[in-house]
């Protein structure tokens, strides 16, 4: 018997194998075939195609019969997010296989199917019972949640303030469905987040869940991944690539601080895992609840057209007060030079230090300084790989390139005029406003969190890849601190709750999940820097941003206080801010993205083209265009941006160099594709490049509804 095989390789298709005589072979199974000089492990994935002469074709070496297959619905999600991303189905696949030696057995022998493992189901009979101690508020929403576990797929949106315990209500949810024997998974914008997150959820539970992030170990991965196949996992709690684990029994998926943007994958498979973890709930029929204190606009906007409902908590647990939030206008600010704290936030902290409560201090660059430079001839230290500048991290005494971990010493004499001492530091990092608070307060106890100061602590490990993004944390990538060491980061957040640290400095990491009973101050330090780079998003995020951490002061025990330094006081975004006025400037937002047709109005597609060659790469970019605009394609140049328009036709935009021109040694162009609401995009953009012949020195990548337009 014959049967395709698809592999997590760069290949949208299935491969034909044989079945040798007396292997039972099944769609899901987990088998090891031969291709090319090696033995790869894949998934049986249906019938053979019956394109391939008879003997040329190979024979299934081994089945995993100690593994259940991977189910009917799991290989229809894969095959669904490759049709969405237009990534190729062996690349998605691979997500859902990371750990090939997971499917590795003594068992496997190859000469026979054998018996299948048992599938272990969670049991309400191993659970602790939890004491309920809800508000009325929430009570209501984990009711209605609830419910929902018997009614097939539904999206819920836990829309609460900041503090008002929405992690107590969806572990409501969390208990019913372990008590059904099934299993939850909940996914976590920042490995950051776990760590209270985590003991929060010992106290309630009783047990650990298994973790699943880049930062764990090969071998914690295999048994997490094995046990989540044979329903032993009870609930996994992860990052965005905890969505492809193969669940046996799968009851529900909670996407916590869905709005954030490190949900979007922008490597390999592009995806949102928010987007495709409500496509995996729909392909499941079970429940996705989606967890936030300031809902994305993509879905408000599906709440809007009734295909969310809206869970709110209005008010924050145990009748702790919102914080007040206070605008700093930095251009009636006299600042000495070097410092970057202003006036009224000095006071602001000195007065929170003498009455013995903490502070925070949010700076949203890593490292010492952003940029160095000669005072003699003004050359500017950049990246030979990247179009940036390199960060100077003064405790390592290294220049560090956030893009593409590029690294050298500082020199001692400017490489372009050859003279000694002239190299500066220029503008503030999240280490330089350390130094001036240690200066600022002395006897105070402070610490910093970034990605570049903390450790993920036992049973993990450090991320190979070199840190991505414009200079603040990337989910899971670990360093080394501004004084060449490292602090666990379960040590540091302990301590911050223990009211063992006075002042915590640090990046985005400190935004959001943490809950500080002593924090009664946060100060930001550079509130407009996300209003920068004319990102549609950009006033969306900056918000969101500012919104959360406002939202960790004065969660207990004090009322809390959230000072913003910013050159744009009248900017909507601060105004919003300063009147509480979350829904109105959302609809602002709303409003100026429906009149410009853009997500979530209309759709978007990004074609980024990348090569060594700066000109091959250009030249094969407008070629690309040109084909985009033939009439088979159905594409159309920029005549008329209205919504008829582009009912039959995308609108096509570019190409033009990248924002960051050079990434990684390579040349980037960029096209955008918009269209409407309704329009095939998929279809559209495979019909345009399926006969393209693409120069092996060049990679084209498709990001569907882009988030980044670096």
């Amino acid at each position: 018997m014959n049967i395709s095989v698809l592999l997590p390789l760069v290949f949208g298709k299935s491969f034909d194998y044989r079945a040798p005589e007396g292997m039972d072979i099944k769609p899901g199974d987990y088998v090891r075939v031969p291709f090319g000089r090696k033995s790869v492990w894949g998934v049986a994935w249906g019938e053979a195609s019956g394109e391939v002469e008879e003997k040329k074709i190979k024979s299934i070496e081994q089945v995993a019969t100690h593994l259940p297959p991977m189910s009917k619905t799991m290989r229809t999600f894969i095959d669904w997010v490759a049709w969405y991303t237009l990534a190729p189905s062996g690349m998605v696949l691979k997500m859902a296989l990371p750990v090939p030696a997971a499917l590795e057995s003594p068992k496997v022998r190859g000469e026979g199917r054998g018996a299948r493992g048992k599938k272990i189901t969670a049991s309400s009979s191993t659970l602790d019972p939890r004491p309920s101690t809800l508000s009325s508020d929430q009570q209501s929403a984990a009711t209605s949640l609830r419910t929902k576990l018997d009614t097939g797929f539904s999206v819920s949106v836990l829309d609460g303030v900041t503090g008002s315990g929405k992690t107590e209500v969806y572990f409501d949810v969390i208990a019913a469905c372990l008590a059904q024997g099934k299993q939850a998974l909940v996914l976590l914008p920042e490995i950051a987040l776990s760590v209270q997150w985590l003991a929060r959820f010992a106290e309630g539970f009783g047990f650990a869940p298994d973790i699943w992030h880049s930062g764990v170990s090969p071998a914690r991965k295999r048994e997490t991944w094995r046990k989540a196949a044979q329903g032993e996992a009870k609930v996994i709690v992860g990052a965005r690539s905890a969505l492809f684990l193969p669940f046996a029994q799968l009851g529900t998926i909670i996407v916590d601080e869905e709005h954030d943007a490190s949900y979007k994958q922008e490597d390999g498979v592009i995806y949102h895992a928010r987007d495709m973890a409500v496509a995996r709930a729909r392909h499941e029929k079970i429940p996705a609840i989606l967890v936030s204190a300031t809902p994305s606009l993509e879905t408000e906007y599906n709440i809007t057209h009734g295909r969310y409902a809206r869970m709110h908590l209005p008010t924050r647990h145990n009748e702790a007060e919102l914080p007040e939030i206070k605008l700093i206008d930095m251009r009636t600010q006299a600042l000495p030079t070097g410092s970057w704290i202003s006036e009224p936030l000095k006071a602001a902290l000195l007065t929170a230090m003498a009455e013995g409560k903490q502070a925070m201090l949010f700076m949203n660059r890593r490292g010492y300084a952003p940029l160095m430079l000669c005072r003699a001839c003004g050359h500017r230290f950049l990246c030979p790989h990247c179009a940036a500048y390199l960060v100077l991290h003064r405790g390592r005494a290294r220049l560090l390139c956030h893009h593409c971990g590029y690294e050298t010493s500082p020199p001692k004499a400017c490489p372009q005029c050859k003279e000694e001492g002239k190299m500066i530091p220029f503008g503030p990092g999240v280490e330089r406003v350390a130094e001036e608070a240690r200066a600022l307060l002395p006897d105070a106890r402070i610490a910093v969190m970034t990605s570049d100061s903390t450790a993920l602590g036992k049973g993990t490990r450090r991320s190979k890849e070199p840190a991505k993004g414009s200079g603040d944390d990337p989910a899971g990538e670990v360093s080394c601190s501004e004084t060449g060491g490292s602090v666990p980061l379960e040590k540091l957040i302990k301590d911050m709750m223990a009211g063992n640290i006075d002042l915590l400095i640090g990046t985005q990491m400190i935004a959001k999940g943490h809950h500080f009973a002593g924090l009664a101050l946060v100060g930001v330090l550079d509130a407009d820097m996300g209003l920068a780079g004319g990102d549609l998003r950009a006033g969306e995020r900056t918000y969101q941003l500012l919104h959360q951490l406002a939202g960790r002061a004065g969660r207990e025990k004090t009322k809390g206080m959230a000072w913003l330094q910013t050159y744009m006081p009248e900017h909507p975004v601060m105004q919003a801010l300063l009147a509480g006025q979350r829904d109105a400037f959302m609809a602002l937002e709303a409003q100026m993205r429906e009149d410009a047709l853009m997500p979530p109005y209309g759709k978007l597609a990004a074609v980024i083209v990348g090569g060594k060659n700066e000109r091959e790469t250009a030249e094969f970019t407008r070629m690309l265009v040109r084909e985009a605009h033939k009439e088979e394609t159905g594409g159309k140049r920029l005549e008329n941006n209205n919504l008829h328009s582009l009912i039959s036709n995308p609108l096509i935009l570019g190409p033009a160099p990248a924002p960051m021109p050079l990434l990684r040694g390579k040349y980037r162009y960029r096209i955008l594709i918009k269209a409407a609401k309704d329009f095939g995009l998929q279809d559209w953009l495979t019909r345009w490049l399926a006969d393209l012949k693409i120069p092996s020195s060049i990679r084209v990548k498709i990001d569907v509804e882009p988030y980044s337009f670096l």
